[in-house]
């Protein structure tokens, strides 16, 4: 008999709620296609910078997603285990924002400092 895989209701949860991150994600990589062809007007650090964003967001998300089934795993509980399973997720939002924050404006060609 194979052992069974249960996930915890967070652990559940969490790989919903980064399931459909990713759709985000993948709302966001039309526009960054529009910017690369040509059709948005965007400088090369700015499409340079969306591509980063794009690129970090999206395997952070596919991160936290493992990261999350093996919090399973562990012995941990309460606050260590929501502190696990919820790390890269947060990074997941808070490095690309960063990579998109700094490359908000018009005619941007290098990291703003607003």
């Amino acid at each position: 008999m194979e052992p069974v895989l249960v996930l915890s209701p967070a652990a559940l949860r969490l790989a919903g709620i980064l399931m459909l991150a990713f759709v985000t994600i993948e709302t966001g990589g039309m526009y960054l296609v529009k910017v690369v062809r040509g059709r948005a007007p965007a400088t090369d650090f700015q499409v340079s910078f969306a591509r980063a964003g794009h690129a970090h967001a999206g395997v952070l998300v596919l991160l936290g997603l493992v990261a999350a089934i093996l919090t399973d795993a562990t012995t941990l509980a309460g606050a260590w285990s929501t502190i696990a399973r919820s790390g890269i997720p947060v990074a997941a939002i808070l490095m690309p924002a960063g990579f998109f924050l700094s490359s908000m404006g018009t005619d941007v060609h290098e990291p703003n400092r607003d």
